[in-house]
């Protein structure tokens, strides 16, 4: 479904091109501060506008429909929307036939029996980002004091931003990047031993942002060429302080007040300007495919702040489940 959490649960609504996009949260305390201008820092580092970047612009103006009076929470669930207005839908007209490889033209299609919207990818266009990142917003208002902050740290293979995109731009085809997010101030004791396990949460949520294939926290896969010695971490005081950070501040799913660190990899583009070959239902063969719209050399670059979203409302829904939090 298009829900997620127990006690702060997030659902987003809409389509790329329909006429508009929004969450609805529940489970934000009472009386948490909130308004327009909240949202503006985060929305802005969604936003595309760096080479390697959709031409595709939207105000991204939110909407807070509900759940809010004279700028406090009221204990009710938000509504927060984003109209769409920058659409070009006959670019997609033909996908029904001719779906784009690498993305979900075909299984939607298949799963929906044709009754998907399937311009821009619809429901599962990378467009509903911004209304995960508008839970963020309210999720960081939960934490307190907690702080989540992500980067990218690569973007096709280069630690040298610039010169990865300068790349792909020459070449006309897209890249992948590597985003490293840590989060610091974390209490002890979040996360259970195993279905609610901390990674697993944060995990759930990272997979749900489209173009995300991989997630490793601590040492990751690295960890497997380690030795125990070498990978467990000496703790160093009463707190649960360590040395090394190995774990990535998770022990036995549940977190040991160290920092949390975790690494997401973001795959590609699907959609690149390079000719590409996939079937063509119409001429009943495989054939040359020109993807038209407008879309990202990197989704990577505008990635970081939705990593941080994942994140946020993931431990938002740890903290209220576990703690009794109210604000």
């Amino acid at each position: 479904m298009n829900t997620f959490g127990r006690s702060f649960r997030v659902s987003i609504f809409g389509e790329s091109h329909g006429e508009q996009v929004g969450v609805i949260v529940d489970g934000c305390p009472a009386g948490t501060p909130l308004s327009m201008e909240d949202f503006k820092v985060d929305l802005e580092r969604r936003k595309p506008g760096a080479a390697g970047t959709t031409p595709r612009r939207e105000a991204d103006e939110p909407q807070i429909v509900s759940g809010v009076y004279k700028g406090k929470t009221t204990g009710a669930p938000i509504t927060v929307i984003f109209l769409n207005s920058n659409t070009r839908s006959e670019d997609y007209e033909h996908l029904r036939n001719v779906p784009r490889p690498g993305h979900a033209d075909f299984v939607l299609n298949s799963k929906f029996a044709g009754f998907n919207d399937p311009r821009g990818g619809g429901h599962s266009s990378g467009r509903l980002t911004v209304a995960l990142v508008a839970a963020g917003v309210i999720a960081k208002k939960v934490l307190a004091g907690i702080e989540v902050r992500a980067m990218l740290a690569e973007a096709g293979g280069d630690t040298d931003i610039e010169r990865a995109l300068a790349n792909a731009v020459a070449k006309q085809d897209s890249i992948g990047g590597m985003i490293e997010c840590e989060v610091s101030g974390l209490p002890v004791g979040l996360g259970e031993p195993f279905f609610d396990s901390a990674e697993s949460l944060i995990s759930h949520l990272v997979f749900a942002v489209p173009a995300i294939k991989g997630i490793e926290f601590g040492a990751g896969f690295a960890a497997a060429r380690m030795t125990g010695s070498e990978h467990n971490d000496p703790i160093m005081d009463a707190t649960g302080k360590t040395a090394t950070n190995h774990a990535g501040g998770i022990n036995g799913g549940i977190t040991n007040g160290n920092p949390l660190k975790f690494r997401v990899a973001v795959k590609p583009p699907s959609s690149t300007p390079r000719v590409q070959q996939t079937w063509d239902g119409n001429k009943q063969a495989v054939a040359p495919l020109e993807v038209k719209g407008r879309h990202d050399l990197c989704i990577a670059l505008r990635a970081p702040v939705v990593i941080e979203a994942a994140a946020a409302i993931a431990l938002a829904d740890l903290l209220k489940s576990q703690t009794g939090h109210t604000g």
